[in-house]
């Protein structure tokens, strides 16, 4: 026992010697369930083309358009300046379909508030908000809340991290 905690002092040691990081620690140990813990979500969120971007006033269907072939399960509201106003996801479209959704706009029925992280966020973090919030996928913003990416749950599922 005595000399598994002079070798754990030891490497301690010589990690702060060699200011080894936890990021250094994630380059070369990428695979494995701390170097997954240690991943941003910048490095793991869709973006450009791949996201699910609708105008605020846009018509229901055509967002429900958006969302068939984005496969994400919500789409991202902007407004007038493409910063981030508000969500739609199938559970807002659910909790609606006794109107009709053929007169809605996105206005009518997203959420204005939606949950959001920045891409120099953990992604244990984004799974932490997306367990405590019960929803499937968190859109990234930058600091004038523009969105510039999104990242699922299958995301986190994928690179080890759930």
């Amino acid at each position: 026992m005595m000399q598994l905690a002079l070798g754990d002092a030891l490497a301690i040691a010589l990690l702060e010697a060699r200011s080894f990081t936890a990021g250094d620690f994630r380059v070369f140990h990428p695979g494995g369930k701390l170097g997954a813990s240690l991943t941003l979500v910048g490095d793991i969120m869709h973006t450009g083309e791949r996201l699910p971007l609708a105008a605020k006033g846009m018509p229901l269907q055509e967002a429900i358009g958006i969302l068939a072939r984005k496969h994400f399960g919500c789409v991202a509201v902007l407004d007038e300046e493409g910063r981030l106003c508000g969500i739609v996801t199938e559970g807002d479209m659910a909790r609606n379909l006794a109107r009709n959704l053929s007169e809605l706009t996105v206005d009518d029925i997203m959420t204005v508030t939606p949950k959001t992280v920045t891409k120099n966020v953990l992604a244990t973090a984004a799974l932490a908000t997306l367990e405590k919030h019960h929803i499937g996928a968190l859109i990234v913003i930058d600091e004038d809340r523009r969105p510039i990416g999104l990242v699922h749950f299958h995301d986190l599922l994928r690179i080890g991290v759930a």
